[in-house]
């Protein structure tokens, strides 16, 4: 089909083929046709049948009112773009859709439902004024190419708010988490107050999850159902996951960290959240400084003894300074080798077969070196209190 002037219709905008004289029949009509319509769509779809009240009412009648003016203006010959006025209402329709929580599919239905209706009434007015049949299937075709380019701008309004509605939730969990973990705590109303702004019910127990990434996302859309992640400051990445002795709950944490190095804290209360992240944070340290070694996941629980060793690095150079001090004049090779025949005589409580099985190394081998300690450390070998720090000068 071709317009009156032989020229090709624009397939992006049949309606500017439409005669003129077509305006001044339906315009008339519009008001009793918004009507049809918003009845129509009140009727059919479920979300739109509550009272046209308040916002809601105004947007949805402004979107028909707005759609069938527009329609006509265009087709009287107003070549033009639409303003930000007309993108804002329908725009306004998937944002709001958007709030609403919906998807876009009733929207779209509301507008097919729309072109429908316009279709049949102008269709009925056209017939009853002389227009021949080639130009109602023009109409036709108009209507819902019309109809599609609308509802091109409430998605593009849709995926708007989408967005600016995820990049809000997203400051809201940081504010969230940073809240829970933070040191000294925070007064148990101000955390209440922030996850009821975050959406997010305060379990009666959870457990930090640390590990470092270039993003959050992947490992949280993977936790436990109930999981709150977010990053800190420092680049940390930290969950924190609801109910954690559930059955099943480790093997689903393992799951979701995949390989990356991480730390898991103990269960706390939720108002206790810091200590159970700060502990999971400290274990996350000695995991990236090679202090403990173990699988992806590294329970701060299983650890205590490493955690207080090495709680205060300058507490333990001075102890290890202070205590392994007779071993440092010693050549190098040798103070390796009495470094570990010493850790090994502690850990066996003295048992030299013990200590030489051990060390792979003969009982008499053993008992030479075992001389030499005590050459140069004296008494303190039999003193309680000085194996003990001994102990922990080695370990460090």
């Amino acid at each position: 089909m071709t317009t009156a002037q032989n020229e090709p219709i624009p397939f992006d905008k049949p309606w500017r083929s439409l005669p003129p004289e077509i305006v001044p029949v339906l315009r008339p009509g519009v008001p009793d046709l918004a009507d049809e319509i918003i009845e129509t769509i009140r009727r059919h779809l479920p979300p739109y049948a509550r009272p046209l009240e308040g916002a809601f009412g105004q947007a949805l009648r402004a979107g028909v009112e707005r759609s069938l003016t527009d329609f006509l203006d265009e087709v009287e010959g107003e070549r033009r773009e639409p303003g930000e006025e007309e993108r804002d209402v329908y725009s306004g329709l998937g944002r709001g859709e958007a709030r609403e929580g919906r998807s876009m599919e009733y929207l779209l239905a509301a507008y097919r439902i729309g072109a429908r209706v316009a279709w049949r009434r102008t269709a009925e007015r056209g017939r009853a004024h002389g227009f021949d049949a080639d130009t109602l299937a023009l109409l036709a075709e108009a209507f819902f190419a019309y109809i599609d380019q609308l509802s091109a701008r409430s998605a593009e309004g849709y995926a708007e708010e989408q967005s600016a509605i995820a990049g809000e939730a997203a400051r809201l969990r940081r504010r969230l988490v940073a809240l829970l973990v933070q040191r000294p705590p925070v007064e148990p109303a101000a955390i209440e107050a922030a996850a009821r702004d975050a959406g997010w019910q305060l379990p009666a127990t959870l457990a930090a999850v640390v590990w470092r990434d270039a993003s959050e996302r992947p490992v949280a859309r993977a936790l436990p159902l109930g999981s709150l992640a977010a990053p800190l400051e420092d680049g940390v990445i930290c969950a924190l996951v609801a109910d954690p002795d559930a059955p099943g709950r480790r093997a689903e944490l393992e799951r979701a960290l995949g390989e990356r190095p991480a730390a898991l804290g103990h269960t706390v209360p939720s108002t206790e959240a810091w200590l159970s992240a700060a502990r999971a944070r400290a274990m996350l340290r000695l995991v990236a400084a090679g202090v403990v070694e173990g699988g992806p996941l590294m329970p701060a629980e299983d650890h205590l003894a490493d955690l207080i060793v090495h709680g205060d690095p300058t507490l333990v150079r001075e102890l290890a300074g202070r205590r392994l001090a007779p071993l440092e004049d010693r050549p190098a090779r040798s103070r390796e080798r009495l470094r570990e025949t010493l850790a090994a005589w502690l850990d066996r409580q003295g048992n030299v077969a013990e200590v030489a099985e051990q060390l792979h190394v003969h009982p008499q081998t053993v008992r030479y070196r075992m001389g030499q300690l005590r050459e140069l450390f004296g008494d303190e070998l039999d003193d309680p209190r000085a194996r003990f720090e001994l102990g922990l000068a080695l370990r460090a």
